[in-house]
């Protein structure tokens, strides 16, 4: 295994450190570079907490780059059980290192993890401990590791205010009242709904200030511009007319679609729900123009999709093209066709796939429909890394069929100014 320049760069810069962060942007090899942190610190215990959808990826990584740690899969009992063996050192040998790897979602459902001392502890995706109140947050940062490596390419996603609990795991102890106080510019507001004033982040403060203090913790922030130059981008919007059902629903916030199908939006999240529904996997105008962008181009092709019902209707659509599918899901993971053939399909759920997969065979991306809510600007600016990376050799092409004033359009105005639709902002326009 060869590191790239930028990688060694970054390895030998933070070489002092045993708390560092790598916010990398996508496609710069966080991977190896954590990976080879971890095996520099060389301690006998490690430990990777990751995505759901990433434990595999990290087990295969780590089997296949370095052969000499014993890893264990901490979702599975029966390796639970012989990792909770190793961690005390009762039966590691003085050469050996075992590496445990699990989800944020069932770390801190794993009693024995708070226990272990004299280890290096590895988050991949580090902004899932941003919020500080969350469990999985309060449980990473109540443990006691010798050592820490943070992984990101969206830390805070432009978001300042959502660095703290990452800077505390880098070993800087500053609360989070004085992190505020000297970095965040804030405005008290009343809540509408509650009646009580609550604290609304209009800006931030030195800036450069907070990026010194990072560094001096160990944390390396690096675009991809840096050390690559890569191809173009363009996004290119694909317009559809709004449906007469979509109008009829935003009206009446009621409608028979079919016999079987009943769309009651009788609160505003319902409403909300229904409404994106009507602007996806039941709008025919949008599903015959993805179907014509399928048949456009004897590439392969990326599409980002919400529901599983948007799924099964897309799968129907390249099925009658016959086209070859591949798909990253929540229920399986089968990226075959995608590595193997030069005209597949292949299908990624946002929230299982916008992070960490290497797409680069293709360079065509279409957005069935786009993330919604918190986490959304994350999860979107992320996808466009999966084809927008090293390797890629061609101009990544980003499709957007949206439904002609309808809130889908809506949603890909705030995405490009950082911000999240949801429905409150739906609330305040159509209810």
């Amino acid at each position: 295994m060869e590191l790239y320049q930028h990688q060694k760069q970054v390895l030998s810069d933070t070489e002092r450190f045993n708390r560092v962060g790598y916010f990398l942007d996508m496609g710069l090899g966080k991977t190896f570079v954590g990976s080879e942190k971890m095996w520099d610190l060389n301690t006998a215990v490690n430990l990777l907490i990751c995505q759901k959808s990433k434990i595999d990826d990290w087990i295969d990584h780590f089997t296949e780059y370095y052969p000499d740690y014993k890893v264990y899969d901490l979702t599975k009992k029966t390796q639970s059980i012989m990792f909770r063996r190793y961690m005390d050192g009762e039966h590691i040998a003085d050469d050996e290192s075992v590496l445990g790897v699990i989800n944020y979602e069932l770390a801190f459902r794993r009693s024995y993890i708070a226990h272990i001392s004299n280890f290096t502890l590895m988050l991949d995706e580090s902004q899932y401990i941003q919020n500080e109140t969350a469990k999985r947050s309060k449980f990473v940062l109540s443990l006691k590791p010798e050592n820490v490596i943070l992984l990101s390419g969206t830390p805070t996603s432009g978001k300042y205010e959502k660095l703290w609990s990452q800077c505390r795991m880098l070993g800087w102890n500053i609360s989070k009242e004085a992190f505020w106080n000297t970095y965040i510019e804030t405005e008290w507001v009343e809540d509408m709904d509650s009646g009580y004033k609550r604290q609304n982040v209009i800006g931030y403060k030195n800036v450069e200030r907070l990026k010194r203090k990072l560094a001096q913790h160990g944390a390396v922030f690096m675009k991809t511009e840096e050390a690559f130059e890569l191809p173009d981008q363009q996004e290119i919007a694909v317009r559809v007319p709004v449906s007469k059902n979509y109008r009829r629903f935003m009206k009446n916030s009621y409608l028979q679609l079919d016999e079987e199908t009943e769309l009651v939006g009788d609160t505003v999240l319902t409403k909300f729900l229904y409404a994106r529904q009507l602007c996806g996997q039941y709008c025919p105008d949008k599903l015959e123009a993805v179907a014509d962008l399928i048949a456009s181009t004897d590439d392969r092709i990326v599409i980002f999709y919400n529901f599983t019902a948007e799924y099964l209707a897309l799968v129907q659509i390249t099925d009658q093209l016959g086209r070859p599918q591949s798909v990253v899901n929540g229920k399986q993971k089968q990226l075959l066709n995608y590595e193997n053939c030069g005209n597949s399909v292949t299908f990624v759920q946002y929230q299982v796939g916008a992070m960490g997969l290497n797409l680069q065979k293709a360079h065509i991306t279409i957005y069935f429909t786009l993330p919604f809510g918190k986490g959304s600007c994350a999860l979107w600016e992320q996808s466009k890394k999966r084809t927008h990376r090293i390797g890629q050799g061609q101009k990544c092409l980003y499709y957007y069929p949206l439904c002609k004033g309808s809130i889908e359009e809506k949603n890909l105005i705030n995405l490009r100014l950082g911000k999240e639709y949801n429905e409150k902002l739906f609330e305040k326009e159509f209810v």
